[in-house]
């Protein structure tokens, strides 16, 4: 394992880290045989937001008599939905007060080393928590101990910037990986990707909002913790993959350590195997790690594929629509089981596919030809509004 330090935190992070979300309703003998393992290979930062009890339980079960060796992070707005498990985000700070003091009960510890603002991505999100006395509450808890650092986790550039600006974050959770990253500039395209080189690769290529945000974490010490480095998969896939070939979880894994101010990366784990495969990262050469070659150039039938650039905004009927597309995405790896979180991500916008008037706008302007009143029509399908 290699450790970095987690922004003006100073906590020393292993640079692969775990998720919890997909230990969701296993056995609790495969909860602790994969959390042991990570343990076991150095891994020693945990992000768990699930809000159902018995996740919790099985997650402070697996790591009891070991508290020391974990700094985790929990996060605040994640409730409960049904007695399925199926989570929801909410602002309500009586609600979240219920459900964070039933997570240091059910997990049995009593505190975390991050207190973690939960999908923060709009303007409403922010004004909810920040203009009002949940911030307040937050303090307290950071105040009281339960909290030591505080953090937020978002998947918009302008959010997360404006977050960071309060000066009260310490830690911020995002998105991060050469799919959401590379996206179209002014230059023909290919030329653009293909300038990402060994020299460069740090930031050539970048959206200039990204590129922007990772210099201010950089700048400020707040600690990044880098997402959805897989693309739920997608950029290991030959048919999902928007570049010439899939990446290798290697790869992913260290084009996220390559951008300013990233710590470490969470990933999801199943079982243990995947923790194996995440932590041979750690095995491999410098060749191996290289992602250059393999987002040097987009799939030659590139046209049609969505990049989530938004060129085909404004939408009249407030779609976002490359959110959709998004989640459209991962939901064809495996159309008969779409994770529940993506299932959620799509339920918490604003507007839905089902929301399209098939108006056409959309499709003019996209400077790709992707079909998205066919697109709307499928998620409808998929997702069932």
């Amino acid at each position: 394992m290699e450790y970095r330090i987690l922004g003006k935190t100073g906590l020393k992070v292993g640079t692969v880290g775990l998720g919890t979300e997909f230990l969701d309703k296993k056995p609790y003998n495969i909860v602790e045989e994969t959390i042991h393992t990570a343990m076991e290979h150095g891994v020693n930062f945990m992000d768990n937001f699930l809000p159902g009890e018995q996740n919790r339980i099985n997650v402070g079960k697996a790591i009891a008599g070991h508290r020391d060796k974990w700094i985790i992070q929990g996060h605040l707005c994640c409730t409960e939905l049904d007695k399925n498990n199926q989570f929801d985000i909410t602002r309500d700070l009586d609600i979240c007060k219920r459900f964070w003091d039933d997570y240091f009960k059910f997990m049995d510890i009593d505190y975390v080393d991050i207190g973690n603002l939960f999908f923060m991505d709009t303007e409403e999100d922010y004004k909810a928590v920040f203009e009002s006395e949940f911030i307040e509450y937050v303090l307290k808890e950071k105040e009281r101990g339960r909290i030591r650092y505080i953090g937020a986790s978002s998947h918009n550039a302008k959010i997360a910037k404006k977050m960071i600006e309060t000066g009260l974050l310490d830690v911020l959770m995002f998105s991060i990986n050469p799919g959401y990253d590379m996206l179209p500039t002014e230059m023909p395209l290919g030329q653009a990707i293909r300038q990402v080189t060994t020299e460069v690769k740090k930031n050539q290529g970048v959206q200039p909002e990204r590129k922007t945000l990772y210099d201010l974490c950089a700048s400020r010490e707040i600690g990044l913790v880098a997402m959805k480095v897989l693309g739920a998969g997608k950029l290991l896939s030959p048919e999902f993959t928007p570049f010439h070939r899939p990446l290798t979880v290697g790869q992913c894994i260290h084009y996220a350590l390559d951008r300013p101010a990233v710590s470490t990366v969470v990933i999801g784990y199943e079982c243990r195997e995947h923790v194996l495969d995440a932590v041979n990262y750690f095995n491999q050469s410098d060749d191996e790690r290289d992602y250059t070659d393999a987002i040097s150039e987009y799939h030659n039938n590139f046209m049609g594929q969505c990049v989530y650039c938004n060129h085909c905004l404004p939408c009249p009927s407030e779609i976002d629509i490359a959110a959709v597309h998004r989640y459209l995405d991962i939901a064809r790896l495996k159309p008969q089981e779409i994770p529940h979180g993506v299932r959620h991500h799509y339920a918490a916008l604003k507007n839905h596919a089902s929301n399209c008037i098939e108006c056409g706008s959309c499709e003019n302007k996209c400077p790709f030809g992707v079909k998205v009143i066919g697109n709307m029509r499928e998620a409808v399908e998929l997702f069932g509004n």
